[in-house]
């Protein structure tokens, strides 16, 4: 067993599952989400980065493991990330030590640190709500509402909030508000996406970076990513499939610094081709390309 007690929050870790509880001053999307429980096997690597405060530990969750890290594609802020916990300045040792706990015990059960093609964690706890901007979403396992507010255009209160099943919603997007540029939460009808920006599109929520809290909208994605047959594609996939590198076009050696860089792009390729983004064929050339540049 292994510990470690913070203000920023507590992990625990008893040899299958590390048990993440966000502190009470945590970012908003900590609170929202509450106590996470992270099988063994979803861990693809942990570790402490010391700074002159006392550092930040952090746990690395295998691609795709995770809906709310797969909503929010790489663009958490690390005071939002359920996985990093500020770490004080006289409890770093307890914090090294937490590591090799968990390291071993990757060791042993030799957990693979490659991608998975399911969620292996559950996601938000439902009913789930979040937002701000021109309005709140929210999602109870079978419909998604949004409610307007007072700044909202015309154009999305005339009708009153919206409300539409998750029969009608083929995918999902989470962006965040980055400087002077709105972000938004964004529903994908059946019907096909809507043309107008999310300030006037009745499906979507329009944020604008006004505060933490607006980050919880991450929180409403990830729950529908969970319920929704197909969405986690449509948020991998590219707008058109890569093109698969022949012989004749052998990407030139690359050199060792490139080859973690190679290692993604070997994931990358592995995640396309289970999406059914790249064929066999394909998949296997770009992968031999990729090995020979290795």
């Amino acid at each position: 067993m292994a510990d470690i007690i913070q203000r920023d929050g507590t992990w625990t870790f008893d040899g299958d599952t590390v048990r993440i509880v966000p502190g009470g001053k945590a970012h908003p999307v900590r609170q929202e989400l509450g106590e996470v429980a992270v099988p063994l096997e979803a861990v693809a690597g942990v570790s402490f980065e010391p700074d002159r405060r006392g550092g930040r530990l952090r746990l690395r969750l295998r691609g795709g493991a995770c809906p709310v890290l797969r909503a929010a594609d790489g663009r958490l802020k690390d005071g939002a990330d359920p996985y990093a916990l500020t770490v004080e300045k006289d409890r770093t040792g307890v914090a090294e030590y937490f590591v090799d706990e968990v390291r071993n015990a990757l060791l042993i059960e030799q957990v693979p640190d490659t991608p998975v093609d399911r969620f292996l964690l559950p996601g938000p706890a439902l009913p789930v709500s979040g937002g701000g901007g021109d309005g709140t979403a929210s999602f109870d396992g079978e419909s998604v509402r949004l409610t307007w507010n007072w700044k909202a255009e015309e154009s999305k209160t005339a009708g009153g909030a919206s409300t539409f099943p998750l029969s009608r919603i083929a995918g999902v997007r989470w962006l965040p508000a980055i400087g002077l540029e709105n972000g938004y939460l964004r529903f994908e009808p059946v019907e096909g996406p809507v043309s107008a920006p999310p300030k006037y599109d009745p499906y979507a929520l329009d944020l604008w970076g006004m505060s933490k809290k607006e980050h919880t909208a991450v929180l409403v994605a990830a729950a529908v990513l969970t319920r929704l047959p197909g969405a986690r594609a449509a948020l991998d996939a590219p707008q058109a499939p890569p093109a698969a590198p022949t012989e004749a076009a052998e990407p030139a050696a690359s050199p060792a610094g490139d080859h973690d860089a190679l290692l993604r792009r070997l994931r990358e390729l592995g995640e396309l081709h289970r999406a059914g983004v790249l064929t066999d064929e394909e998949f296997s050339t770009a992968k031999q390309a990729v090995l020979r540049s290795m």
